[in-house]
C-alpha cells in the first residue's frame, strides 16, 4: 500500500453543455454536493435535491452566486414520498423541456449487528436507499423513453460487493441497487437510454466523519490502496464520465471508483 496526496482538481471541459441534470442528495459537502457542482463545470443546467430543505436552500444560494441564478435551482425531496419524487421530475421536464442526466445520490447507513438490529432500522436504510433509488429511476425513465434518450447513475457501494459487520442492511440495499441498475438498462435500452452506476469505497465528507469512529475511519482508510480516502469529487469525476458521451457504450455497468472490486 502507498500514502499517496489528493490529486489537484480538475477543470470542466463543457462535457455536458446545455444538458439538464437532476441530483438527488445533493445539499452538502459529499458526493451529491460535489457532482452538482462538477456537472455545472461541464456545463449542465442543474436541479438539485435533498430531503434537508434548509441545506439545500444554502447550496443553491451557494452554486447560483458561482455559476448563475439560471444555472442552478432546488426543490425539495424525500425520496421515500412517490408524490414528491414524481413532483422532482416534473418541475425538471417543465422548467427545462427535457431530463437528460439522472444522478440518484439519496441513500442512508447506519450500524447494527443483525441480532440488535429492529425492523425500523432494516426498513429504514433500505426505503431510502433502494426503494428510493427505484422511485427515481422509475420516474426518470417515465420521462426519458418519451425523448428517446438521457443518462441514469445510481450510486451504490463497494460493500454491495463486499461483507462488513454491521452493514447488513446498507450492504443489502447497495447490492440491491447494483441490481436495479443492470435490469434497468436492459429495459431502458429501447429508450436508448443508458443506466451505470458508481461504488465507491471511503469517500470522506463532514456528515461521515460525525457519524463514522476515528478508528473505524482509519481501519477503512487502512485498506485503500492508496493509503487514503477519496475526495467526495474523485468520485463526482466518474459519475461526470458516466453521464457524457465519453461513455455512450456503456451501459448495465457498477464501476468501482477504488481498488476494491472483489
Amino acid at each position: 500500500m502507498t500514502d499517496v496526496e489528493s490529486p489537484s482538481y480538475v477543470p470542466g471541459h463543457g462535457l455536458l453543455t446545455g444538458r439538464t441534470a437532476v441530483v438527488t442528495a445533493a445539499a452538502g459537502a459529499g458526493i451529491g454536493g460535489a457532482t452538482a457542482r462538477r456537472l455545472l463545470e461541464e456545463g449542465a443546467r442543474v436541479l438539485i435535491s435533498d430531503a434537508h430543505a434548509r441545506r439545500l436552500k444554502e447550496h443553491e444560494a451557494e452554486l447560483a452566486a458561482e455559476f448563475g441564478a439560471a444555472s442552478v435551482a432546488a426543490v425539495p425531496c424525500d425520496v421515500t414520498d412517490e408524490t414528491q419524487v414524481r413532483t422532482l421530475f416534473e418541475t425538471a421536464v417543465r422548467e427545462h423541456g427535457r431530463l437528460d442526466v439522472v444522478v440518484n445520490n439519496a441513500g442512508l447507513g447506519g450500524t447494527a449487528h443483525l441480532v440488535d438490529m429492529t425492523d425500523d432500522q432494516w426498513s429504514r436504510v433500505l426505503d431510502v436507499t433502494l426503494n428510493g433509488t427505484f422511485r427515481c429511476v422509475r420516474a426518470a425513465l417515465r420521462h426519458m423513453k418519451d425523448t428517446r434518450g438521457g443518462v441514469i447513475v445510481n450510486n451504490a457501494s463497494v460493500v454491495g460487493w463486499r461483507a462488513q459487520a454491521g452493514q447488513a442492511h446498507y450492504a443489502a440495499a447497495k447490492a440491491g441497487v447494483m441490481a436495479l441498475t443492470r435490469c434497468a438498462a436492459l429495459e431502458a435500452a429501447d429508450y436508448g437510454v443508458r443506466v451505470n452506476a458508481v461504488a465507491p469505497s471511503l469517500a470522506l465528507h463532514p456528515h461521515l466523519v460525525k457519524v463514522t469512529t476515528p478508528e473505524l475511519l482509519a481501519e477503512l482508510t487502512a485498506h485503500e490502496a492508496y493509503g487514503r480516502y477519496a475526495e467526495p469529487w474523485e468520485v463526482a469525476n466518474v459519475i461526470v464520465f458516466l453521464a457524457s458521451g465519453y461513455s455512450s457504450y456503456m451501459t448495465g455497468e457498477v464501476v468501482s471508483v477504488s481498488s476494491r472490486h472483489p
